[in-house]
């Protein structure tokens, strides 16, 4: 590096180094509350021993992994996380984007702002509440859902004692809680398209659905492209707290996910080892889905996340 380089960069160091010192709050913050316990994860290669510690617990090898993959338990968990986040990707992915187009088309901005707020408010509720909502909605004697359905003839109808209604309960919900969240980012995106675009169109003879689909459409979707990377990275993760409010003894057949088996095994039965090797697991290939999207996306001529 030349004399000329550093003192280019000496300059723009004294001239910005508030917003690197404002960086270092929120570095210090990942690197104690991310980064280092992450070394912890060791204790998926050993007979783990809280009274031992971690660093002095007997190595084991992969002894836990082995053991994992011999257990039909996890496999039941497993295939339930890839059917449930699968289920949410499929149905839940494409919602967000097509509310925030009906949004975008909408011409009375009080009423646009008034469905936006009132479909992003479930966002700020927690899976608790959800879970009660749905319990009270639903249920088959007093439920609102099932007294409606009793008008016509039909019912009463147990949604979250089947697994199959179950499960759609559980994706209907999700969607219903994250939908409004997820349509500001598009909203953003679409704000982004420059209005020019439009009214060259309007001129050329599109309606109102040949703008969505020519200019709305191609206009955010390198925003779509990187949030489905996102969600494909997640597609083997799972939250705790939906699968386990939601879930009862009679639907634990397709509610028992890796992360309420970790809490269930790990946490209550004290076989820490155990579960970090499956959670060591899950984290890897998430990792993977999450490269082999972004290189995907790459391939096909889209920016990636990276």
């Amino acid at each position: 590096m030349t004399n000329k380089s550093k003192n280019e960069m000496l300059t723009y160091f004294m001239r910005h180094w508030v917003l690197y010192a404002m960086l270092l709050l929120p570095m210090a913050f990942f690197i104690m509350f991310r980064y280092v316990p992450m070394t912890n994860i060791v204790i998926a290669f050993k007979d783990y021993n809280m009274f031992k510690g971690v660093w002095t617990s007997d190595w084991a090898g992969f002894k836990w992994f082995s053991q994992a993959f011999k257990s039909p338990d996890f496999y039941n968990v497993l295939r339930n996380t890839i059917v449930l986040n699968l289920l949410d990707l499929i149905v839940g992915f494409p919602a967000p984007v097509i509310l925030a187009v009906l949004l975008n088309e909408l011409r009375f901005p009080q009423y646009k702002r008034f469905t936006q707020t009132v479909v992003y408010l479930p966002h700020f509720l927690s899976w608790i509440i959800i879970s009660g909502i749905a319990a009270k909605l639903l249920a088959p004697g007093a439920g609102i859902v099932n007294m409606a359905l009793g008008k016509i003839g039909v019912g009463p109808i147990d949604f979250l004692m089947k697994p199959g209604l179950w499960i759609g309960t559980y994706i209907t919900f999700g969607i219903w809680k994250e939908v409004g969240w997820g349509t500001i980012i598009y909203l953003a995106a679409i704000t982004g398209i420059n209005p020019e675009i439009y009214e060259a169109a309007e001129v050329d003879g599109a309606g109102r659905l040949r703008q969505i689909w020519h200019v709305t459409l191609p206009g955010i979707r390198s925003t779509i492209v990187v949030l489905l990377i996102m969600n494909l990275g997640r597609i083997l993760g799972s939250e705790f707290d939906r699968p386990y409010t939601m879930g009862n003894s009679l639907v634990v057949s397709v509610a028992d996910v890796i992360s309420t088996m970790v809490y269930r095994v790990g946490i209550r039965s004290f076989q820490f080892s155990y579960t970090a090797a499956i959670g060591l697991f899950q984290s890897v290939v998430c990792v993977a889905f999450l490269l082999g999207a972004n290189a995907l996306a790459k391939k096909f001529g889209e920016r990636g996340i990276w």
